[in-house]
């Protein structure tokens, strides 16, 4: 069975796969990005990584899953918001060079989006509208078969809707981005600044406090219980959104966050109460089924399809 080597490069670590045509993974391993070592550095361990994975297997293909802005016709990485430094990064050219097949790239949200639709919690659906929560908040869809990715191939940058107009300054540079509320990096960012001006939590004896202490403490803290029932509410709001202008059979939340069951069942709430009557009675709204590995299935996926 053809077999394409996946690389994921996430803000906090670094996945590698070789992936089957069905989206069955056949070897995974992964290691921390270590983003601050700079671009060089950072992909000499990833495509030392790969080299293990693939252990002599030669790949049919290469897919490459990374946050934008890309340019994904050329290859190039140009400058990823959680990549500070890495502008302009060839990283088709040089996975191609580097692993001998042919290479494409996709935005890591638009490929988890593909991943679930092909071997997913969406493999049954015509479409599908997909966000991952966790140290950001990433989206992709997938309309008539077909994965949406825009003029730029850019497209799908659900974290990006504005929820609270004149809000939080978002990494983007825009003030009120759902991102801004409900990524983990923003969920402790907001704790934190909330201590600093006063505010008395029993988050503050925390160590490395992170969203899922947040979570923890929701149900007895109220700084976090405020913090946590802020970010479901955006998250709600996106979801409905999306749901009523692009009709997807399925929803599917994918992330560290999702492993929370509060917030699945905060997301279909608010699309039962809020989305168009017709719209609300059809779609689902259901957690990943892949386990975190859809991005690289996706890319993967997407990569043996290209060389096809």
């Amino acid at each position: 069975m053809a077999a394409a080597l996946a690389l994921d490069i996430g803000a906090t670590k670094l996945a590698v796969a070789l992936v089957e045509a069905d989206g069955g993974i056949r070897r995974i391993d992964r290691t921390p990005t270590r983003r601050d070592d700079g671009p060089g550095a950072v992909l000499d361990r990833l495509f030392a990584l790969a080299d293990r994975v693939l252990d002599g297997v030669q790949p049919d293909a290469v897919g490459i899953a990374c946050g934008g802005p890309l340019d994904t016709r050329a290859g190039v990485l140009l400058g990823p918001l959680h990549l500070p430094g890495w502008d302009h990064v060839e990283i088709v050219r040089m996975a191609e060079e580097r692993f001998g097949a042919p290479a494409v790239l996709a935005n890591d949200a638009s490929a988890g989006a593909w991943g679930e639709f092909r071997a997913g919690a969406a493999k049954d659906a015509g479409s599908e509208v997909y966000l991952t929560v966790s140290s950001g908040l990433g989206g992709g869809a997938v309309l008539d078969g077909r994965l949406l990715v825009g003029a730029t191939t850019n497209g799908g940058e659900f974290g990006h809707v504005c929820v609270r107009p004149g809000g939080r300054r978002c990494t983007c540079g825009r003030l009120g981005c759902a991102e801004a509320y409900v990524a983990g990096t923003q969920l402790v960012e907001r704790a934190r600044e909330a201590m600093s001006a006063g505010r008395v939590s029993a988050l503050a004896g925390v160590q490395d406090l992170d969203a899922a202490a947040i979570v923890r403490f929701a149900a007895d803290d109220d700084l976090a219980r405020e913090l946590w029932a802020d970010a479901l509410d955006c998250l709600g709001q996106v979801v409905t959104d999306l749901v009523n202008v692009l009709e997807p059979e399925v929803v599917v939340l994918d992330g560290g966050l999702t492993r929370e069951d509060a917030l699945v069942d905060a997301v279909r709430r608010t699309v039962a109460a809020d989305a168009i009557a017709p719209i609300r009675r059809v779609v689902r709204v259901e957690r990943a089924a892949l386990g975190g590995t859809a991005p690289a299935v996706g890319a993967g996926l997407l990569a043996l399809e290209h060389a096809a």
